[in-house]
């Protein structure tokens, strides 16, 4: 009798992986940490390590203490709190840091199962918390010094929040685009994201339609529905003063839908909500809680963009 063989299935094989991703979005958030170090100084580069060694550290020890697959060398908790760290100001304490790390990597992220079974970004839930219990920190902006102000200046108001007051802004677009301005440290210069950002799509490990699709949906929509308000007449501060650029390209979470319509439906509710945020609140930004929103709703939103599948008959699908 001849030998028995066993016949498998073919399977799609990509080289992509989780770690490989990851690592690719840290390379490419790399050129705004830079950014960061050389218009708010060195302590930009200390804020941002010390909150991905937090991270890296509570993700490792959680899951060798509850004996789990260790996971926290796939460098989604570097990114993580490079992100955390970027949605921060440079005079924030680093002990608000750290509360924001464990509260991302354990209860919004290890708490429900691990990378892909969070239902939010763990990044943008550690900015919620700070942004809840301790306002007064994501307040105290200060002015880049390459603009002559230093790390004791007086704390300033952004962008946004100038014009949400009534004020002309004092920025010129130019400004705005490489990074001149009061703000967070990672979201301040466009082009050093847009930097990493092209690299990312040369890596294939973004959705570009999903992120020039909510960028486009807060601009024009914020700017419709503000003929007579804060941005009546200046789209491009509407694009450049706050962290649009910085949400739109690495924290919109459009992984939970394979297709791509179902992403573009998704950035669509996200951007809906920031601007609406943007034009009727009294928060001169709307990011975080657009895209939380939008998190919030994904699953509602897959149902509703239930797709039939082939050789199912629709009643049973």
């Amino acid at each position: 009798m001849g030998e028995k063989k066993t016949i498998i299935g073919p399977h799609l094989r990509t080289p992509l992986s989780t770690r490989s991703m990851m690592a690719d979005v840290a390379i490419a958030l790399t050129p705004a940490l830079l950014g960061a170090i050389y218009f708010f100084g060195i302590r930009s580069l200390w804020m941002t390590l010390l909150s991905v060694a937090v991270c890296v550290a509570s993700e490792y020890l959680w899951q060798k203490l509850l004996k789990k697959q260790i996971t926290a060398d796939d460098f989604s908790a570097v990114v993580t709190g490079m992100l955390i760290a970027f949605n921060m100001p440079v005079t924030v304490p680093y002990w608000i840091i750290i509360v924001a790390d464990l509260f991302a990597i354990l209860v919004v992220k290890q708490m429900f199962g691990g990378i892909g079974n969070n239902f939010v970004n763990p990044a943008l839930m550690g900015r919620l918390l700070v942004m809840i219990l301790w306002p007064g920190t994501l307040m105290q902006y200060v002015m880049p010094q390459t603009v002559g102000a230093g790390m004791d200046a007086v704390s300033t108001a952004t962008v946004l929040s100038t014009m949400k007051s009534g004020t002309v802004g004092a920025y010129t677009y130019w400004q705005m685009f490489i990074g001149e301005m009061p703000g967070a440290i990672g979201e301040t210069s466009k082009l050093l994201l847009l930097v990493g950002f092209g690299y990312m799509c040369y890596k294939g490990v973004v959705n570009v339609s999903s992120a020039l699709t909510y960028i486009a949906t807060v601009t024009v929509l914020t700017f419709v529905f503000s003929a007579e308000g804060m941005f009546a007449g200046d789209i491009l501060t509407n694009l450049l003063g706050g962290g649009l650029i910085m949400g739109g390209c690495y924290m919109l979470t459009d992984y939970v839908f394979v297709s791509r319509r179902g992403k573009i439906l998704y950035a669509l509710v996200a951007g809906i909500i920031t601007a609406a945020i943007r034009t009727f609140s009294l928060y001169p930004e709307g990011i975080c809680f657009g895209i939380l929103t939008a998190n919030c709703l994904a699953g509602w939103m897959a149902m509703a963009y239930n797709r039939h599948v082939y050789g199912v008959s629709k009643k049973k699908a």
